[in-house]
């Protein structure tokens, strides 16, 4: 294996997705000579998500086209401490994605802003119910910046992606027809709710019957034609179904390449480099500064690239596991408390209600977009009273109808066979009148939920992969077991013939087959002690102050939510503690 050493640049960026894409924007936009490390490859709407290529079920749905080749590098996963991780070889509960744009090429588009109570969920919690009513072994924490300072970037990030929606608080002011739960916001949405779907529409009504706040769910597909602020440009959204999974051939769900890409690849101080492997964040002899990082190139090589700012910029685990590897912050220990990189992995523990309607009512589930529906707010965070519930937490419910593929989106009533004749005549029979209920929930960071390097399996290149340990506590259990009677309480107003319901029951275990969210969080958590935190209020490491770490890595514990608007509201938040002060005068910003 060859060695090449690269001359420096000001800043370098690992990985190139959402966050990546961000940082290069405003780092280049300072003046900035910024290089992007991109491990996969280089992805972009023509060619790569043309129509009809990319509705290509069986080779993005199924064998997952878009997704990190999971026989090169993996993550190993047990329940507990004291149980045997094994690789996780296929995916399922979660989606890694690869390549240019990352798993923001690949979502649905929910564009969520967090709850003001959620960015300080330890205080809200103490304050309204006390200490005692946080359990034991549960790590609560408020990520250290508030609702108030996020909003400009949050508006921000909602401009970039040409966010659909509805208003339900504006400048303080409860909007009719939003949600009225949500944090204030300076403006309205860039454009208009997506049209809403007849599962949406009887979803709507039902609940507004029970006298809950339904409203149209916030989208990153757009409802009209949109130029963003930087003169990108999207076309509106023709509902074709395949969202999740697969790029978006209509220029409509925003991604890196919709919205970002089209400028900073133009600019000559900014330089994509692909198929590059980080391999660590190279170190001074004293361990307290950066200076660049390693990679394997395309070719084999290893190659030294020298670098002032290193801002890591990979998926969650991703960022952890290059923590963990080049020695920066201390490890967690779970049998102590102690340490930082690591601790507090979280996940979101979700339920569903499958719905079959008389021939009368057609869901026409083919008609659909990652995020065209309806959602309520009502008993997420901290929107209703906990004290007599005895949990932490909550969960949107929502009737989004995302698309009716044939192979992965095909449901039928229980007790169908699973194939020959009875099989094809259910499907026949059953296929145009079925939709979903289903909720998505929050759940808390625990003392034994934790990352680390597995100790025995490695990856191609010989380094550990990232060992995961995790599963469910009594109080995940608590707060789905009561949100599951909701669900099934909008379900059955809706007037189906035929529900089944899915909701975790306690005692059942974390399963990594079926699919659940890409949504993991924590294991380089910010905060302001650097006791319980592995970087500070502007993302930036206790330890190694040129190094900055973006991404849901960041959250202490895992909202109702999607995670993206509040990874890219991040984003912005530290881009600019960057460009404002950090550069100035390079060093510690807290």
């Amino acid at each position: 294996m060859a060695s090449i050493k690269k001359p420096s640049v000001d800043a370098v960026l690992v990985g190139f997705g959402w966050t990546g894409a961000i940082m290069g924007m405003e780092l280049t936009a300072a003046g900035l000579k910024v290089l992007a490390l991109e491990r996969g490859e280089n992805r972009d709407t023509v060619p790569d998500f043309a129509y009809p290529r990319i509705t290509d079920e069986l080779s993005y749905g199924i064998r997952g086209k878009l997704f990190q080749n999971l026989s090169k590098e993996t993550v190993t996963i047990r329940h507990t401490p004291a149980d045997v991780a094994v690789p996780y070889r296929q995916h399922g509960s979660f989606l890694l994605g690869d390549g240019v744009g990352g798993a923001g090429v690949h979502w649905n588009g929910h564009h969520w802003r967090a709850l003001p109570a959620d960015l300080q969920l330890r205080s809200t919690y103490e304050a309204r119910y006390g200490k005692k009513f946080i359990p034991e072994g549960m790590y609560l924490q408020d990520f250290g910046v508030s609702y108030d300072e996020l909003e400009p970037h949050f508006d921000q990030f909602e401009k970039i992606c040409g966010t659909s929606g509805k208003a339900g608080n504006l400048k303080g002011q409860i909007q009719p027809g939003g949600n009225p739960f949500e944090g204030w916001r300076a403006n309205e949405y860039p454009l208009p709710p997506l049209a809403s779907p007849n599962s949406a529409v009887l979803f709507e009504k039902a609940a507004r019957e029970l006298g809950y706040h339904p409203f149209p769910q916030a989208a990153a597909n757009a409802s009209r034609a949109y130029t963003n602020p930087h003169g990108a440009q999207l076309g509106p959204c023709n509902f074709c179904g395949f969202c999740e999974r697969y790029g978006c051939y209509m220029y409509a769900k925003a991604s890196p390449q919709t919205t970002l890409l089209p400028t900073l690849m133009k600019r000559s101080n900014f330089e994509l480099r692909t198929r590059s492997h980080v391999q660590r964040v190279n170190m001074s002899p004293d361990g307290k500064q950066a200076t660049g990082v390693t990679y394997i190139d395309a070719q084999g090589n290893e190659v030294e690239q020298p670098a002032d700012l290193v801002v890591l910029c990979a998926y969650q685990m991703h960022n952890v596991r290059l923590l963990l590897l080049s020695n920066i912050g201390k490890k967690y220990d779970p049998a102590t408390g102690e340490g930082v990189v690591g601790r507090s992995y979280a996940y979101q523990l979700n339920g569903g209600a499958t719905l079959h309607f008389d021939k009368d009512q057609p869901m026409n589930p083919f008609v659909g977009a990652g995020a065209s529906g309806h959602a309520m707010d009502d008993f997420d965070g901290d929107n209703f009273d906990h004290g007599p519930l005895g949990f932490v937490g909550g969960a949107t419910i929502n009737c989004i109808n995302t698309g009716g593929r044939p192979i992965q989106q095909l449901s039928l009533p229980a007790g169908t066979p699973t194939w020959g004749g009875a099989w094809k005549k259910a499907a026949k029979e059953n296929y145009v009148y079925q939709t979903s209920v289903g909720s998505q929930g929050s759940v808390m960071a625990y003392r034994d939920n934790y990352l680390d390097l597995d100790p025995t399996y490695k990856d191609a290149f010989g380094q550990p992969l990232l060992r995961m340990t995790f599963d469910w506590k009594d109080n995940d259990m608590a707060m789905t077991a009561f949100i599951g009677t909701k669900v099934e309480q909008i379900a059955k107003a809706m007037g189906p013939k035929h529900i089944s319901m899915g909701f975790k029951k306690k005692g059942e275990h974390y399963d990594v087959r079926p699919y659940q969210s890409t949504h993991n969080t924590g294991g380089a958590i910010m905060g302001t002690d650097p006791n319980t935190s592995a970087i500070n209020r502007y993302l930036q490491t206790w330890d190694v102050p040129n190094v900055f770490v973006m991404g849901a890595s960041a959250f202490p514990q895992n909202f109702g939510y999607n995670p993206t608007a509040v990874v890219g509201a991040l984003a912005y938040w530290s881009a600019k503690a960057i460009r404002e002060n950090y550069l100035k005068n390079p060093g510690a910003l807290v």
